[in-house]
């Protein structure tokens, strides 16, 4: 049995990965997200990339992140907590949401996390 370092299967990468995110989580940078605001931070993120706008309504019509009110109260709660922020758009009544910059600094963490748990550091 081998006691290198490196992972011997791709299991042990991802394995590594998760225990440095939970070390990420741990730093005072962002308030603390449920599953929930994960999921609907999910959503946004992958709007930005793509440089698709991202309403409110947008997201409260997307079944599969809950009720509207529980995604409008995630929403608001996130804002709060430093994630999103949210922007006018032509129509008044609508705001686009988007990732705080702070936010977009953990994705960036995260990234240099995989990267790191990739090369078996």
């Amino acid at each position: 049995m081998s006691h290198d370092k490196s992972p011997t299967r791709p299991a042990d990468i991802y394995l590594r990965f998760l225990h440095l995110v939970d070390a990420l989580r741990t730093l005072p940078t962002l308030g603390p997200l449920d599953a929930r605001e994960e999921r609907v931070l999910t959503v946004v993120a992958r709007a930005s990339q793509a440089h698709q706008r991202l309403s409110v309504r947008d997201l409260m019509a997307q079944e599969h992140l809950g009720a509207p009110a529980t995604i409008h109260a995630r929403v608001t709660a996130m804002r709060k907590k430093g994630w999103l922020t949210l922007t006018d758009t032509e129509d008044t009544r609508r705001k686009q949401v988007d990732l705080t910059p702070a936010a977009l600094a953990y994705f960036d963490e995260l990234s240099g996390l995989l990267v790191k748990a990739a090369e078996g550091r």
